[in-house]
Formats: C-alpha cells, structure tokens, sequence
C-alpha cells in the first residue's frame, strides 16, 4: 500500500498559504472549456482510456504555467484549484510540467501550492516530482523544507533515494552559503548509504571553499583521484577551487596537467540544454565507502597538507613546485610553434575557453599573493600554446603587476591592451588608479576613474580622496564625489572618514579660526553627518576623531565639548571604549585654544574611570602645566608617565623647557651658562650652547624632583 504526501512536513506550511481567487469571469469560461472538451473526447470513446482525463490535465497545466509565466499568481492559483477539483483522479504526471516550470523558475511558494493539492487528492509521488520540487525549494532558498522532503524520501521504502535529489540539495546549500544544512545532508547521505558522483565532488569542492578548508580540497582530490581518472572539466573545478583558497602551488601543478591532457587529446567536453559546458563521459556513482571523508576532513585540523602532486602520481615531477618548474613550450621557438600547431585544431572549441579560464583563475591567484613573476610568465605560456588573453586575463594580469611592481607596469600592459582592441573592465581601470593614488597622482588617478562606466565598491574612490587629504587639496575631491553620485555609489565609513578630514578645515594651515570659517565649518559638517544619517552610517572612531580635530582647528570649543559627550554616549550604549586618541585630540585643542582648566577637568575625568592613557597624553598635559606655569604638577605627571611604563619624548623635554622659560630657576641656569660660556663663544654661538646644554642639564637631571635645581 502507497504511503501518500499527507506524512510529509510540508502539509504545514502548504496550507498556511494564502490561494488568491480568480475572476468569476475566467472561471466559468475555463469550465466551459473543460465541458466542451470532455464531451468531445467522451463521444469518441477515448476517456474510457484515460485520454480524455489526460488531454484536460494537460490543457489545465499548459494554462496554469502561461499564467505564471505571465506573472498573473492569482489566476495561476484558481486554475490549479479547478484541476484539484475534477471528477477524475490525478497522477504525478498530471502536476510534472507545472513543477518543471516552477524548478526553472523558481517558484517555490507555489510548488508548496501543488503540494497541498496532491496531499488533498492523495496523488502517488514519484521520483520526477520529488527531484523537481527539492529543486525549485532549493533554488527559492527554502533549504528547511527542502530539507524535510529530503529526509521523507530517505523514509519512505517505496520511493528508492537518487543521489541527484542530494546533489541539487548540496548545490543549494552552496548558493545560499549554508555550512549547517550541508552538514546534515552529509550526515543523510551517510545515513542512507548513498555513494557519490562527480557533481557531488564537485559540490563538495564549492563547501570546502566556502569554509576555507584546504584541507578538505586536498582530501577530496585524493579520493577523487582514487575512483576517476582526471578529466579537463574536472581539473577545471580543482583549479576554481585551489585558487580561491590561494594554494598557488597545486592549482599551477593541476594547471599543468590540464595543458598535458590537452595536447595528448583527452577532451571530453560537451554543451549542456542550458548552454554548460560538461563531461561527455559517463558519470558512474562510487558506492558509499566508510563515513563521509569531506565531513570528518572538515572537523579534522590538520597541520600539514597534502601537495597536489604528492597525492597523484599523473601530474608531472616538473610541475609540482612552482619555484623550480618550467612552463612548458616557452623555450624556443620550435617549442612555440609545436604548441601553437598542436592546439591548432581545437581553435573555436570548447576546450579552448576551459584552458582560458583556468589559466585566469591562477592569474587572478598571483595577484592575491603578489607573485607577478609567475603571472607573466603564464600569460607567455597561453601566448605560446595559441591561447589570446582576455580583457579577464589581462584584469588579472594588471592587478598582480600593480599589487608587486606599481602601477607605472601596469600602464604599459593597458597600452598592450588598447593595442589589441581590448577595453579594460571597471576594476582594472579601478586597481590602476589606486596605484595612482597612492603614488599621489592624482591626474592620471582621475583620468583613470573617469573612464569607470560602473563599479559596486568605494575603494578606489576613497584611494583618491585620501591622496587629496595628503596633498591638502580638497578641491580636486569635488569632482570625484560628483562621479560617485554619477554612478550611483554609496560612500562607506572610511569616505566619510576622509571627507571630514579634507573639508573640516577651512582656512589655510597655521590660520586661526574666525567668525565665517566657524560658521562655514558647522555648514560642512552639518552636511556630511546628513549623508552619514541618510545611507545609515554611524560615526567610527576615526571619523569621530577627524570631526574632533576640525572642530579644535578652527577654535570652536563649545561644538568640540558637545560632541565629546555624544560621542561618549554613542559608544557606551554600544559597550566600545572611546578610544585614547579621541580624548588626546580634545586635550590636544583645548590647550592649544588656552582651555586649561577644562582639558585639566577631562584629564582628572580620565584617571578616575581609569581610562588607558599613552605617552602622547601625558606630554599634552605636561604642555597645559606649562601653560598655567605650575611646575609642580608637571614634575608630578612625568614621574605618573614613568611609573605607567612610558619613557619621556624629545616633545616631554621641549615642554619643559618652555616651562623652564617662563620660570626664574630657568633665568638663573641661562645666568650661571652664560657666564661661564661666555670667554669661548660668540652672542649668537653662545645662545646655541646654552639651549643646549638648557637640555643636557635637564636631561640628566632627575625627572621626578619636587625641589627644583639652582635654587637659593
């Protein structure tokens, strides 16, 4: 007897669906259709056989899928609960068109919709519906419920489990980066004893790159070495995946394999329905062996990993080591002309393209771990074996020169390349302005980002405005935020960072504030805190401590105090410390602006909730002592800096000789050094010796005396 849908999990969330009506229009016109069919067949004597019952299913689902297609759910939805409600009794094959569309789609909601129908009309479920629904759920996100179908068919003793119902599962779990859900398939799998094929490795590749397990990819392609031979479509993922988890050395060894394969004319390589390339040869599934090794591999920490070539003995001694190898066909020119005539008759085809990609994707490798050396010499080798790089290569090409040399390099490779009629992309041009910009030029970096038509990340145009704020020109960072909103870009922190920086001063450097430019910094800010608010930035302490600084630049004391304390009140409410160099560049601003006692009060503040102070802290305060001209206090904070494990600057030593300066010891030891000088010097050289030796005497002097020296 047929165990029926009614047990499966999905019954709970189907019928919590909202099924919209359709017009009475549509409906009375649809059972006039199904009447006037149902005669005709019935007067012919087919529904006797089922014909009559099948060509309506079929006219039903055809509509069902065209109102679909047609984005009309709520029709769509009245036509599939007509086909529920027929006098006729429904099969699997009477919903497989409708599923098949909503697999392609996908449109999981509404085979959760055909789900509560076959539940209500007890419909036998085959395999066909079963691999099309975990598909569509998959798909649509709905790993849970794909996941609770999976597991009733590993229950259910009528339905056999097929591995690919695990490996479309896998494969959602891939799309969705869900490391929890891939485990419990692994753990089924094992449950059912269910073998694997290549696409579950080629699955299992994808989840150890998305854990950035190593390991595990070197685990797999042992196990993969031990059951298949390598093919081009194979090493194609091996190298995907080697690259991205930046094992330079065995995805160049596997490289080379594929180049070896190529020239000794083992291509299987076809073109799927949907335009794929994949395996020609049959794809036989390893019976299950032992526990899942991807999963234990995964919990494993191992210390020492396995080499490509070490676990294969196909790939060439020559290739193993990236440092001592020799790419091949590079040589001669005899070498360079074999290759070329050897790959001759595979131009235009696949087998071409995979060569490409595979060669790119170890490219783009040596730009993640700045090895340009080996970057140029693959694209010698593809030059050689008859392969023309990409725009894609080039990208790749350009990022590892630029990453290792600069981008003057990186230059004459865009020449090549506008040479051969290829238009960069986006990010090329993007990774060759922020070499610009770092090398502070700013023409050929804006030329550079005027030539991006569209970009999803910030960096190259915070690249810029950071070079703007190191040559104190702003001006030259309006135009680039003008082209930021040209292309629809949204600033991050860091742009916001930098534009407080470039914008919150505006008069010249050693300039006091005034009455317009406080008001006309307030203006700025005021905007840039508007933009933070409307792209739902908070304030970082960077920016915070920029906005600070502009604040205490231009003398407006009263702005920089309240804004401190929002800043405290933001932080705490997250539980992050404000951070030491905030507080140093209020103390910093206040002294400078001759606010003694209010810096003195933050100071105070600071010891007793016993906030971490630094070096830089102590010598501020020791400069506001010399301000007030309390000798006392700044003998005492040096002997504080001492005992906290901070040894004096050369800024500790000239604050106090500036408070010496304004004190009657130090007139008295500018006297006696004077006088004693005085036979060997000249006015000018005897003023020199004395500041000097001014700071020798200090120096050597006990830092933490209360009774100062020379007096009496």
């Amino acid at each position: 007897m047929h165990r029926y849908v009614s047990r499966v999990p999905l019954r709970s969330i189907s019928d919590s669906l909202y099924l919209s009506k359709s017009s009475v229009y549509d409906q009375k016109n649809l059972v006039r259709k199904l009447e006037s069919l149902q005669t005709f067949t019935t007067s012919r004597d087919h529904d006797c056989f089922g014909y009559g019952r099948k060509s309506i299913t079929r006219l039903l689902q055809v509509q069902i899928v065209d109102a679909l297609r047609s984005n009309e759910r709520s029709r769509a939805s009245s036509l599939l609960s007509e086909l529920g409600r027929g006098n006729y009794s429904l099969r699997a094959d009477d919903f497989i068109y409708i599923l098949e569309h909503c697999s392609k789609s996908p449109d999981p909601l509404f085979v959760m919709e055909i789900w509560r129908i076959m539940d209500e009309k007890e419909v036998h479920v085959n395999n066909r519906c079963y691999m099309l629904s975990i598909q569509a759920l998959c798909k649509g996100g709905y790993l849970e419920e794909a996941f609770n179908l999976l597991n009733f068919v590993g229950e259910n003793h009528d339905i056999h489990p097929i591995l690919p119902m695990y490996n479309n599962f896998l494969r959602g779990c891939v799309q969705t980066r869900s490391l929890l859900h891939a485990n419990q398939c692994l753990d089924l799998m094992e449950h059912q004893v269910l073998g694997k094929n290549e696409v579950t490795y080629s699955q299992f590749l994808k989840l150890a790159v998305l854990q950035q397990n190593l390991s595990a990819a070197h685990k797999i392609w042992k196990e993969y070495m031990t059951y298949y031979s390598m093919s081009i479509i194979s090493l194609r993922k091996f190298i995907w995946s080697f690259t991205r988890l930046r094992d330079l050395e065995s995805a160049y060894a596997a490289l080379q394999h594929m180049v070896d394969l190529v020239f000794k004319g083992s291509i299987f390589i076809n073109k799927s329905a949907e335009g794929r390339l994949c395996s020609s040869r049959l794809d036989i599934p390893i019976p299950k062996n032992g526990d899942m090794g991807l999963k234990r591999c995964m919990e494993e920490n191992e210390h020492s990993l396995p080499s490509v070539s070490d676990n294969s003995k196909k790939i060439d001694s020559h290739a193993s080591n990236v440092e001592d190898s020799t790419i091949f066909y590079m040589g001669s020119k005899e070498d360079k002309g074999f290759g070329i005539n050897m790959l001759e008759k595979y131009k235009g085809m696949p087998v071409m393209k995979v060569l490409r990609w595979s060669f790119s994707d170890v490219i783009y490798a040596c730009a993640q771990t700045q090895n340009c050396g080996l970057a140029e010499q693959l694209i010698l080798q593809m030059q050689n074996l008859g392969l023309e790089p990409s725009c894609h290569t080039y990208d790749g090409l350009i990022k590892a020169i630029v990453s290792d040399r600069g981008f003057s390099d990186g230059m004459e490779v865009l020449k090549t390349m506008q040479l051969r009629n290829l238009k960069p992309y986006d990010s090329t041009l993007a990774a060759l302005s922020i070499g610009s910009s770092k090398a502070l030029q700013l023409d050929l970096a804006e030329s550079l980002l005027d030539q991006i038509s569209r970009i999803s990340y910030v960096h190259p145009f915070n690249a810029f405005l950071a070079a703007c704020d190191t040559l104190d020109q702003p001006e030259r960072a309006v135009p680039i935020l003008s082209k930021m909103k040209q292309l629809k870009l949204q600033p991050n922190v860091g742009t916001y960072e930098l534009l407080f920086s470039l914008f919150g001063n505006v008069n010249a450097p050693y300039e006091e504030g005034n009455m317009l430019s406080q008001v006309d910094v307030a203006r700025r800010i005021k905007a840039i805190e508007m933009d933070m608010m409307n792209n739902g930035i908070q304030h970082s302490h960077l920016s915070m401590k920029n906005l600070l600084k502009a604040l205490g630049a231009e003398g407006m004391i009263r702005e920089l105090m309240q804004y401190l304390h929002v800043a405290e009140n933001q932080f705490f409410r997250t539980n992050t410390y404000l951070g030491t160099p905030i507080y140093n560049t209020v103390l910093h601003s206040l002294v400078e602006a001759k606010e003694s006692h209010i810096a003195i009060e933050i100071f105070k503040n600071m010891i007793s909730r016993s906030l971490p102070r630094d070096a830089a802290t102590y010598n501020i305060m020791i400069d506001c002592c010399s301000t007030i001209k309390c000798y006392k206090s700044a003998c005492a904070l040096v002997s504080m800096m001492m005992r906290d494990g901070f040894l004096p600057w050369t800024l500790t030593y000239t604050a106090l000789i500036k408070f010496y300066s304004n004190t009657l010891i130090h007139a008295k030891l500018k006297q006696r050094l004077t006088r004693e000088l005085g036979p060997w010097a000249g006015n000018e050289q005897r003023e020199v010796l004395v500041s000097i030796s001014c700071l020798v005497c200090l120096k050597f002097q006990p830092l933490f005396f209360i009774k100062p020296p020379f007096q009496g």
